[in-house]
C-alpha cells in the first residue's frame, strides 16, 4: 500500500534501439571538406598582416597576455602556454575575471590579444576600454569582417575561413584550428627569431621525456663503482654466475686489473654456453666465452644516443659499458635505467 506499482510488461520488454552505423563515406569526405576549409585559410591569409602582428609579439617589452571565450578561450590558453615552453612571458586573461579584478596584472608594456572567430564577442568587448586605460597595446584575431573589436583595438588580424565543418556552419571547429595553426605557426617563427637553442628549450621541459632527452647524459643514469658487474677473463664461468645475477644487469663486464674493458659476457652467453657445452662449462673460463668487441659509449654522451646505439642492427642489446677515453671502464647504462628514467 502507498507504493507505486509498475506495470509488467515495462520490464525486460524494452528492445534494444539499433546500431548506428557511420558512413566511411561520409566521414571520409568530411576531412577532404576540412582540408579544403583549412588550405582556404592558407591561401587567403594576408601575410603582411601575419608580419606586423609576428614582429609586434617579437618586440614586446612586457608580457604578451591572450584573452578569448568558449572554444577560442581555449586555443589563446593553448597558444600562451606554447610561449611559455619557448622561454617567452605570456599569459592567459579570462575576460571576465578580469573585470573583477585579475586586470590588474596587465601594465603599460603588456600585449592583449584578443582572439574571436565573430569579432563581436560581448565579453571582449567589455575588456577593451579597460585595458585601454592601462595603456595596453591590443591585438585582435578574428575571422569575420567588419566586427565590433577592429574598431577599437590598434592592430587586427583576419584569419580567412570560408565556413566551419559542422553542416550548420555553427560549431566553431573550422575556425579553431585555423587560429591553432596561426598562433603555434606564429610561436615557432619567434623561437626561431629569438635563436632558441635545444638545450634552453630543454630546460624549459626538464620533467617531460622532451627535456629528458635532451638534458640527461649517460653519466647521470649509469650505474657505477660497487653496481657494476665486473670480473676477470680468467674468472670460471660458474664462480660468478652470482655476479652476473644479482647487479641486475644482466651481463658481467671482463676487465684487467686496470680496469681496461677485454669484453662482456652475457646471461644469453651463459645459456647458449650450458646448451653448447654441457658438464664443459663447470671448467670454462669467462674469457673464453666473452663477446671482445661490444658495444661501448663515453660518459658524456647524451642518453638518448644510448638508447639509439642500443636499438640499432645487427641487433638490440640491453646494455652498453661506460669507458672513458683510455678504454676503462667507468660505468654502465642499461636499457632498464633508460626506461624508468622516462626516456
Amino acid at each position: 500500500m502507498g507504493s507505486l506499482s509498475i506495470p509488467l510488461s515495462s520490464v525486460g520488454d524494452e528492445k534494444e534501439s539499433p546500431e548506428t552505423k557511420l558512413d566511411p563515406t561520409y566521414l571520409l569526405n568530411l576531412f577532404k571538406c576540412q582540408q579544403n576549409y583549412i588550405n582556404h585559410f592558407f591561401q587567403n591569409l594576408d601575410l603582411s598582416q601575419t608580419l606586423i602582428f609576428t614582429q609586434t609579439l617579437l618586440n614586446a617589452k612586457g608580457t604578451i597576455f591572450f584573452s578569448g571565450v568558449g572554444k577560442s578561450g581555449f586555443v589563446a590558453q593553448k597558444i600562451s602556454q606554447t610561449l611559455v615552453s619557448l622561454g617567452i612571458r605570456s599569459g592567459f586573461l579570462s575576460p571576465v575575471d578580469a573585470l573583477h579584478g585579475d586586470i590588474g596584472i596587465l601594465s603599460a608594456n603588456d600585449l592583449l590579444v584578443l582572439l574571436s572567430k565573430s569579432g563581436n564577442t560581448e565579453e571582449l568587448l567589455r575588456l577593451v576600454p579597460c585595458a585601454k586605460a592601462k595603456g595596453v597595446y591590443l591585438i585582435t584575431v578574428t575571422s569575420v569582417k567588419p566586427n565590433g573589436l577592429m574598431g577599437v583595438c590598434d592592430l587586427n588580424v583576419h584569419l580567412p575561413l570560408e565556413r566551419e565543418l559542422c553542416p550548420f556552419d555553427l560549431a566553431p571547429v573550422t575556425s579553431t584550428a585555423i587560429q591553432m595553426i596561426f598562433g603555434d605557426t606564429v610561436a615557432i617563427a619567434l623561437m626561431e627569431a629569438k635563436n632558441l637553442s635545444k638545450k634552453e628549450y630543454a630546460a624549459n621541459h626538464p620533467a617531460g621525456r622532451i627535456g629528458k632527452s635532451l638534458i640527461f647524459k649517460v653519466k647521470d643514469l649509469m650505474k657505477k663503482k660497487e653496481e657494476l658487474p665486473i670480473c676477470r677473463e680468467h674468472d670460471l664461468i660458474m664462480d660468478q654466475l652470482v655476479e652476473l645475477t644479482s647487479k641486475g644487469c644482466g651481463c658481467l663486464l671482463v676487465v684487467d686489473d686496470e680496469y681496461h674493458l677485454l669484453g662482456t659476457f652475457t646471461d644469453g652467453d651463459l645459456r647458449r654456453t650450458l646448451k653448447a657445452s654441457r658438464e664443459a662449462i663447470f671448467k670454462m673460463k669467462v674469457g673464453d666465452m666473452s663477446n671482445r668487441n661490444p658495444r661501448t659509449i663515453y660518459p658524456e654522451a647524451m642518453a638518448v644516443e644510448a638508447m639509439q646505439k642500443m636499438e640499432s642492427p645487427p641487433s638490440p642489446v640491453q646494455f652498453l659499458p661506460v669507458v672513458n677515453g683510455d678504454n676503462v671502464v667507468i660505468g654502465i647504462i642499461t636499457l632498464h635505467g633508460l626506461v624508468s628514467a622516462g626516456l
